[in-house]
């Protein structure tokens, strides 16, 4: 069976196809460094983690950016309380991130980019779009005005009323009276005094958040990708945003091949999140659990499904996780078992079905003869071994 994929776009599984052959580039949205890393983080990644790791273990070239957005208003907002530096903060929080991604074996990406390192093709891209007239200066802003984008929420597939109840949910202003139309997004904020900000042909100012991820793209992997991955939470109005600002820019589409999104992580009945004070840090888990045991858990939800944080769960992946190592560290014992093999693919083929995966890696581990093959399954779900 060929690896199909959920594509957000389409709604259903395909047939995975990169456009360029054997290359697949993919670009995940990264965090906001303003705080500290927490499980819904950690599952976001982790899941992509393993899609890059088994595109490899097909034979398939990646080539991976993942972003962080080091200017934003809540961390200009943050490091006001603070009284800190906008850009200490932003690199103390980075650099907890990248320790807790570290010590749950992540890979590191090809690229791992700043938004400030990337404001010169930021401005490019606002200025053709302006000149296009895509894009109109009001208030000391410029926006993206949605109306002359036919495509716009072909990705979320919301109507006017929903994008417009998430759109206040998820940083936008409807309200904004100098927009044309309460959907433009800010492509450009003016400067406010005791901001950062940066020269441009139309004053002063700093990037909006969608056209952050836009430039990145198009900077390190080209006017074209094959997957754009992030939390379900991004649909709308990042992800939507960005396919109209990049289509626009480039004239090319689709901006991206296949959109894969994560489901949330729940907990106390609520999705973990930072305004809620529900959450759960990498950080203390690991005071308690092995990395393996927290990648374990994490990967027996598969990437698509909403659920709920069950500390019962790590315990039993520990000694699930410890089993299947042990079993793996055997490594002389037996051959690689072609029909295991066979099996395990045909699961990972299936839009990453991580859940049944793990079942197959702890029951193989229960035959010691199976030690080098439940290695090689180990090794592309990126355990420790």
């Amino acid at each position: 069976m060929a690896f199909q994929l959920f594509n957000s776009a389409s709604r259903k599984k395909e047939v995975f196809r990169p456009l360029g052959g054997k290359t697949v580039k993919i670009y995940v949205c990264g965090i906001t460094p303003y705080d500290t890393t927490h499980l819904g983080h950690a599952f976001t990644y982790v899941s992509f983690d393993v899609l890059i790791r088994y595109l490899g273990f097909m034979g398939f070239r990646v080539i991976y950016t993942q972003n962080v957005t080091d200017i934003d208003d809540d961390i200009l907002r943050k490091a006001g309380e603070e009284g800190t530096g906008w850009e200490k903060l932003g690199d103390r929080w980075t650099r907890r991130y990248l320790a807790d991604m570290k010590s749950l074996n992540m890979l590191k990406p090809d690229h791992y980019v700043k938004a400030t390192d990337s404001i010169p093709m930021i401005i490019r891209i606002v200025d053709s779009l302006r000149k296009k007239g895509f894009a109109y200066e009001n208030g000391g802003n410029v926006y993206f005005d949605v109306s002359l984008f036919k495509g716009y929420g072909k990705l979320s597939n919301f109507n006017h009323r929903q994008m417009m109840l998430l759109l206040k949910e998820r940083g936008g202003n409807p309200d904004d009276p100098n927009k044309r139309n309460p959907l433009d997004f800010v492509l450009w904020q003016g400067w406010k005094k005791g901001e950062p900000y940066w020269e441009t042909p139309w004053g002063r100012g700093r990037p909006g958040w969608h056209i952050e991820c836009s430039a990145m793209i198009r900077q390190y992997l080209g006017e074209q990708i094959d997957i754009h991955g992030g939390g379900r939470d991004l649909i709308f109005p990042h992800h939507e945003s960005e396919i109209a600002q990049s289509e626009s820019f480039t004239g090319k589409a689709p901006f991206a091949k296949y959109f894969a999104h994560t489901g949330m992580v729940m907990h106390m009945g609520e999705k973990m999140a930072k305004s809620l004070g529900n959450l759960i840090l990498i950080s203390d888990l690991l005071k308690e659990y092995s990395p393996n045991a927290i990648r374990w858990m994490l990967l027996s939800h598969h990437y698509r499904r909403v659920w709920e944080f069950d500390r019962d769960e790590l315990a039993e992946a520990e000694k699930i996780a410890g089993g299947a190592c042990r079993s793996a560290k055997a490594s002389g014992n037996g051959r690689i078992r072609k029909s295991l093999l066979q099996e395990f693919a045909a699961l990972m083929d299936d839009d990453l079905d991580t859940p049944n995966a793990l079942e197959l890696i702890e029951e193989a581990a229960e035959n010691k003869e199976n030690g080098r093959t439940v290695r090689l399954m180990m090794k592309t779900m990126g355990f420790i071994l």
